[in-house]
């Protein structure tokens, strides 16, 4: 393989239409010009153990630049995306400062990235008290979408909305057909406050499912009254699921995701103080995770994201869950993570990419991103579904070198990434070019590209 982008990639699994076929993808100036059968003599020809997928799309990731870039930043971020196999990703409005609440916040942000990006990036507003009435000024200037919380965020400047607001948020995005993002958990339910000690257990139990499940049930609640369209963000809670379901089946405009973490982690072996274990909402037992792959394979799950939500080694190192900073680093390793999971319940990697594709894509409004289209970007990944390899946290492209799956063995490996036809990632190489663009979102239209 060469670093000049290729006129022709083949191979006898190409993911295109929900399986593989044998194929060879024809690239002109960027562009897919042309899908044809497998030809031995294309400008590369995969080997038998590897597949050719569409990039993957995550819609959650907090890249935290400006402001916070000693968490992670644009730079670190993206190239760990390509390293995983992502190609397009949208990034939250917060921990960066200023947070994305205004156009203002948004054009420094945007400011930011230039010169940084490995990968496509577009990005969420956020709504907060204290720009309701104004969202559609900020849905103008360019992000996909807006997220909310229901219950404090851990940061000051990023407040979050009760259940008048929350009416009020999507009673507005009604009128321009926006979409409202939502971290639900109800604060009425939540005991974390302080110091809980070094058991996982005592986290969990100050974070029960039931918080969950009341805010999941009053976003449905409120998007029935508004017909406006939600998304509930990181679901972890099985018992969810069939409140979710319900509401599809009623014609609520109701989508959800969940993460690796929750698929493939159970807090049965989470470590005595193991801060890199703790997120909002936390990781619960084998049982509820079940369940959670049971939406998955039902279709009740809309995505698997990563919700890649990094913090320094200092606030991560606090041994107390109580006072540790919460948030997983899954960008890299989360196909790998959920691949090997997958195989271990007998599901085939052709039930998961979707969720890891075309799912987050219609979310974020990205039309056909996540498949391999003609005229359409090439956006490419070269995975070896068989091949295994155990996680050095610190040779990961993340900024802080950290990771709930350090030291485990994981099936799956992305060996080449390509954005717009030209490699951006080789393992063993690492980023090759930084030739990312923005998505600045237009209206009713997909997201158009800006180059960063």
């Amino acid at each position: 393989m060469t670093h000049s982008a290729p006129a022709s990639i083949a191979a006898r699994r190409v993911f295109r239409g929900g399986t593989f076929v044998p194929a060879t993808v024809h690239i002109v100036d960027g562009l897919v010009a042309a899908i044809t059968d497998i030809d031995p003599d294309a400008d590369i020809l995969l080997p038998d153990d590897a597949v050719l997928l569409p990039g993957l799309v995550d819609s959650h990731v907090h890249l935290d630049e400006p402001g916070r870039t000693e968490w992670e930043g644009f730079a670190t971020g993206t190239a760990a995306a390509a390293a995983g196999g992502v190609t397009t990703l949208l990034d939250m409005p917060l921990n960066s400062v200023p947070v994305t609440t205004t156009p203002e916040a948004l054009a420094a942000k945007r400011a930011a990235a230039q010169g940084k990006l490995a990968v496509d990036v577009g990005y969420w507003g956020g709504a907060v008290p204290e720009n309701l009435g104004r969202l559609r000024e900020l849905s103008d200037a360019g992000v996909v979408g807006f997220k909310c919380f229901l219950s404090p965020s851990g940061i000051d400047e990023f407040g979050h909305l009760d259940p008048d607001q929350l009416l009020a948020a999507l009673t507005e995005l009604a009128t321009f057909d926006g979409l409202l993002i939502v971290h639900a958990e109800d604060p009425a339910h939540l005991h974390a406050d302080g110091a809980l000690g070094v058991h996982y257990r005592d986290f969990l139990a100050s974070r029960p499912p039931v918080s969950e499940r009341d805010a999941i049930r009053r976003v449905i609640d409120a998007a029935r009254r508004t017909g406006a369209r939600a998304h509930i963000v990181h679901v972890s809670d099985g018992e969810a699921l069939d409140d979710v379901r319900a509401a599809k089946a009623e014609g609520v405009r109701l989508t959800i995701e969940t993460c690796p973490h929750y698929l493939t982690l159970d807090a049965e072996t989470v470590p005595d103080g193991a801060a890199a274990f703790k997120c909002c909402p936390p990781i619960r037992d084998r049982a509820n995770q079940d369940l959670l792959w049971q939406g998955v394979v039902d279709g009740t799950v809309d995505a698997i994201v990563s919700d890649h939500s990094p913090a320094t080694p200092e606030l991560k190192g606090e041994p107390d869950f109580g006072l540790a900073w919460g948030g997983i680093s899954g960008l890299q390793t989360g196909l790998a993570a959920v691949h090997t999971e997958a195989r271990a319940r007998g599901i085939r990697l052709e039930q998961i990419l979707p969720l890891m594709t075309t799912g987050p894509a219609r979310i974020g409004g990205l039309g056909v991103r996540g498949t391999i289209t003609v005229g359409e970007p090439a956006h490419l990944a070269v995975f070896r579904p068989d091949a295994t390899w155990t996680v050095d946290a610190a040779a990961l492209e993340y900024r802080n070198p950290l990771s709930p799956w350090h030291g485990a063995t994981l099936t799956g490996v992305v060996e080449q990434t390509y954005l717009a036809g030209a490699a951006v990632y080789r393992r063993g190489e690492g980023i090759l070019a930084r030739s990312g663009r923005e998505l600045i979102a237009a209206g009713d239209e997909a997201p158009r590209e800006e180059r960063a």
